[in-house]
This record gives C-alpha cells, sequence and structure tokens, in this order.
C-alpha cells in the first residue's frame, strides 16, 4: 500500500494557512491559493525546484530510480513512488491542476537506439495521458530530448499530438537550451504546454527574450578549493598526452577529420577485409587517408611512440574533433572533451557541452580535471543549498537526467502569466 501526500486548499478566517492531519495513512494539507501537481518522473526535482518558486505543491512524486527517490526525500521531504504504472488516480482525493514530467529519453535520444515504440519506456508517455484522463489537469508540463522531432519519420511526435487531442489539450512546443537563457551549457530540449480545451484562451504564450551574455567562470569551482579525485590522471592523462603531441604538429588552419580512427589505419588490413567492412567504417578510414598520407612520417613515429596507450581501449584511438580547423598555439586542453562511445570528443569551451546521464562527464580541458557534481548542480540550476547525492556516480547520473529548472521555469512562468491564472477557477 503506497503513502499519498494530498493536499487541499480551505480558507480559514480569511487568511493563508497551512496545517495537516493524518486519516487512515493519508497526509492531507491545505494551503490557500496554490495550484497542485503531480511530478512524475521526477528524478530530483527539477520541476519541483522551478514549481516551488511559483508557491505550486506537490501533491505526489514517482521515479524509478533509488537513488533519485532517496535524494527527493532528502531535499523535499516527499518519498516518490517507485513505479508510475501503479498509480491510482482514483486513490488521489484532491483535484489535480498540474502535471509534469520529463518523460524517459532513452528511445528516442541520440544516445539511446530509438526503438521508439518497441521499448516499454516509449510507452510510459501513455501513463501520463492514463493518470490525465482521471484527474484532467488545467496543464501538463512535460520535456523530452529535441530529437523526439525526427524519430520515426515523425510518427512519435504525431502520436503525442493525437493522444493530447483526443484528450482535449492543446500543445504548444517550445525548443530552449539553457545556454539562450544565461547558462553556460548547451542542451536543447522540446518542453510541451499541454492547456485543456476549456482554458485555452486561442493564443499562444511568448516566452521571454533570450540572452546573450554568459558568466561562464561564475559556474565554475575555484581551482584550490576542488577535491584531486577530480584531476585526471593514469591512462587517461597519458592518452590525451599523446594526442596533445599530435594537435601540436598541425599547422594553423588544418582541418581535421570529424573523428581520426589511427588504429583503423594501423590494422594492416586486407582489401578483402575492408570491403566487408561496414560502411560507417570504410567511410571513416577513407575519410583518414588523406590527412595520414600527408603527415605519414610523422604519423608512423607517433603511433609507434603510442601504440600501447592508443590500443588500451578502443576509444583512445579516435580522436572526434569539433573545435574547427587547428589555430595558432592550439591545444586539446584549450577545450571540454569527453570520453564517449564515438571516441574522445573535443568541443569548444564557449559553452559546457551537454551533461548526460552515462560516465561521459566532461574534462574542462584548462585545469585538466572533470567537472564537479556542484558544478552540474549549477549548469542545471539548482541552488547552492541544494543537497546532492554524496556517491558521485549517483550525482552525475541524477544532474545528466534532470530537466534544467530555469528552463522549466521560464516555460511554465510565461504560461502562468499568459493565462493570470488568479482568474482560472
Amino acid at each position: 500500500m503506497y503513502t499519498y501526500i494530498i493536499y487541499n486548499t480551505d480558507i480559514i478566517n480569511n487568511i493563508n494557512l497551512i496545517y495537516s492531519i493524518n486519516i487512515n495513512n493519508i497526509t492531507i494539507m491545505n494551503n490557500i491559493n496554490t495550484m497542485n501537481y503531480l511530478d512524475l518522473f521526477c528524478g530530483i526535482g527539477g520541476f519541483h525546484q522551478a514549481l516551488s518558486k511559483l508557491d505550486c505543491n506537490c501533491i505526489l512524486a514517482c521515479d524509478i530510480d533509488k537513488a533519485c527517490r532517496a535524494n527527493y526525500k532528502l531535499n523535499y521531504g516527499i518519498e516518490p513512488l517507485p513505479d508510475v504504472r501503479k498509480i491510482n488516480p482514483d486513490e488521489i482525493t484532491d483535484k489535480i491542476d498540474i502535471i509534469c514530467g520529463g518523460f524517459p529519453c532513452q528511445t528516442f535520444s541520440n544516445a539511446g537506439k530509438k526503438k521508439m515504440f518497441d521499448d516499454k519506456r516509449g510507452l510510459l508517455f501513455d501513463e501520463i495521458m492514463r493518470i490525465a484522463v482521471v484527474k484532467k489537469p488545467k496543464f501538463m508540463f512535460l520535456e523530452n530530448v529535441k530529437h523526439i522531432m525526427k524519430v520515426g519519420d515523425g510518427k512519435v511526435i504525431e502520436y503525442i499530438k493525437q493522444k493530447l487531442n483526443g484528450l482535449k489539450y492543446h500543445l504548444q512546443l517550445f525548443q530552449i537550451s539553457p545556454h539562450d537563457y544565461g547558462v553556460p551549457q548547451q542542451r536543447e530540449r522540446i518542453y510541451f504546454v499541454c492547456i485543456r480545451h476549456d482554458i485555452y484562451n486561442g493564443t499562444d504564450i511568448v516566452l521571454p527574450p533570450k540572452i546573450q551574455d554568459l558568466s561562464f567562470e561564475s559556474f565554475l569551482d575555484k581551482k584550490e578549493d576542488i577535491d584531486p579525485k577530480y584531476f585526471i590522471q593514469g591512462d587517461i592523462l597519458e592518452c590525451l598526452n599523446a594526442w596533445e603531441e599530435m594537435i601540436k604538429i598541425f599547422p594553423p588552419g588544418e582541418k581535421i577529420s570529424p573523428v581520426i580512427m589511427i588504429n583503423e589505419h594501423y590494422n594492416n588490413h586486407t582489401q578483402e577485409q575492408f570491403d566487408n567492412y561496414a560502411d560507417w567504417r570504410k567511410g571513416y578510414i577513407t575519410a583518414n587517408k588523406p590527412l595520414i598520407d600527408k603527415y605519414k612520417p610523422t604519423w608512423d613515429k607517433w603511433y609507434k611512440t603510442h601504440e600501447n596507450i592508443l590500443k588500451k581501449r578502443e576509444i583512445y584511438g579516435k580522436l572526434e574533433w569539433q573545435a574547427g580547423p587547428i589555430k595558432e598555439n592550439d591545444s586539446i586542453w584549450n577545450y571540454f572533451i569527453q570520453f564517449r562511445q564515438s571516441g574522445i570528443r573535443v568541443k569548444r569551451a564557449k559553452y559546457f557541452p551537454t551533461l548526460v546521464a552515462i560516465s561521459q562527464i566532461p574534462i574542462y580541458g584548462r585545469e585538466k580535471r572533470y567537472i564537479t557534481p556542484r558544478e552540474c548542480a549549477r549548469l542545471q540550476s539548482f541552488p547552492e543549498d541544494f543537497i546532492i547525492d554524496e556517491i558521485d556516480k549517483n550525482s552525475y547520473k541524477e544532474f545528466g537526467n534532470a530537466v534544467n529548472v530555469n528552463n522549466v521555469h521560464t516555460v511554465i512562468k510565461s504560461t502562468f502569466d499568459h493565462y493570470k491564472l488568479s482568474a482560472i477557477s
């Protein structure tokens, strides 16, 4: 049996009052002039943070991840349910004004296999709809990766639109990133604003103007305060120092192939073997050849020197350079670096790269270290007093999966302002 936290509105002596009583394992809370919401797929509470700023009350939270549930309770005093499929909306006796959730994106993102409807996680959107049929919230605020607009030749987004229309909700979509509003993380996401037809006023919500200025350094911890465990060492440092040697050899203006797969060049494959490779593999090998031939004696000497580390892991031999043509005094340490399945990705340092839930923690090249969990919290717009999971592996995953608080707040507040909620009963 689940313990639900239920909120009600009431007026006592014409003043705002909050109180609670316990009846048969149900906690009833009362707060005047508030909007009540369900926080589905809640993670560590990105939506909760944004809605709390707007004086909304969380009725119930839910997330499958045990560590997320523990962190949510630690920060907000609410213990999320573990399985959205077991929520019975008829047992939630109070009215629900809002349903929010960043429903699972693994089946839709580039990092996933995009199985869409063949993956049960892709059907969890229907759990939101199942609850919405009963609770009929005024609004639903949902979030997902931008690729949801394209996967399945658009079938996924059409399915979502049809479902919402069938439930009598108007849908407006926004694609924004934290870096659009002053936070130096490039993280494009789609925000779904779903408005019940009887409330929809026929006009579009307009977001505030985007912010051009970014204070990159203000999101960083002071180097002297950072735990030594976050500074790279061992094989990672050796591998990057090896690639740094080669970067230093290229003259300004040299263009590096998108992914240099150096081990593939030196694997002595026969023509017959090459012909049987997958097209993508043949394409990269062919694209790498002119650059390697141009500096062949240097490549040969460099590879012989560093062959052991480059072959130690497959990704060590792949350099995915996304920093443009080589510049004067260029260095791999001028950029952000991530060890990804596709290789060692090197990107310009204007923004932090997208935080992800898997072990691809960005390396801040200028200080030769991983960004810290607290820096991840800032990039996801969580406040400084937010209590971070003590286990780094958990915290990186949690922030990688989280919605950006500022972006969520921007979308929801714009909606509230547009609809002048005090006039909605």
